[in-house]
């Protein structure tokens, strides 16, 4: 996986959402965590939707076979992951 691109992708998405990436890791098994914050408010669920997103119209899975968790700073991955899957489709 193109990590560059990867980090371009995600900055674009949260910088889009007012965010800003605190953490990014890509490990050997193509796991990517992204961790958001955002300045003088909350890091919302929509804003953690809108760069795995934006992500995954970037990258197609069947070719880099990856995991990707994008959560916010005191939002562990676990629970990022959790309440992803809860939310209703749009």
């Amino acid at each position: 996986m193109d990590e560059v691109k990867l980090r371009q992708v995600a900055q674009a998405a949260a910088e889009k959402q007012g965010c800003s990436i605190v953490a990014l890791t890509l490990d050997d098994d193509n796991n990517i965590e992204i961790t958001l914050a955002k300045s003088g408010a909350p890091v919302e669920l929509q804003d953690c939707e809108s760069v795995h997103r934006a992500v995954l119209a970037a990258f197609d899975r069947d070719v880099e076979d990856y995991a990707l968790t994008v959560s916010s700073e005191g939002l562990s991955p676990e629970e990022a992951d959790r309440l992803l899957a809860e939310a209703p489709e749009e």
